[in-house]
């Protein structure tokens, strides 16, 4: 099992940047994918980023493709989601997740361990 505690967040302008870290207790984290979720008032929780345990492999919703970069330091039991060029539509609550891995796609039901999530607003 593994728990998760995310830190970062926080209330931003448009256009600026924020850096959430997500960090895990337990020593198996290394064999954990990961994942940063986001869900905005009203909105179902959406996948943002997932990144494979080795770090190999990583995945961006449409949306944050080319601002957001999800990064893990397993020595450090941590996940980063680097959020640039933000933007209002991007306020939601973040949550850091964990799961054995996925297969073509990830999913909301690929992650098994939930952190309580961040708060990021930005303003226009």
């Amino acid at each position: 099992q593994v728990q998760l505690v995310e830190s970062g967040g926080g209330l931003v302008q448009a256009g600026s940047s924020l850096r959430l870290s997500c960090a895990a207790s337990g020593r198996t984290f290394s064999s954990y994918a990961m994942g940063w979720f986001r869900q905005a008032p009203g909105k179902e929780r959406e996948l943002v980023a997932a990144i494979s345990w080795s770090g190999y492999s990583t995945y961006y919703v449409d949306s944050v493709k080319d601002r957001f970069t999800i990064s893990r330091d397993n020595a450090k039991n941590t996940v980063y989601l680097q959020m640039n060029s933000l933007k209002p539509e991007d306020t939601a609550v973040y949550y850091c997740a964990a799961g054995g891995g996925w297969g073509n796609r990830p999913a909301i039901n690929d992650f098994d361990y939930w952190g309580q999530g961040t708060q990021v607003t930005v303003s226009s």
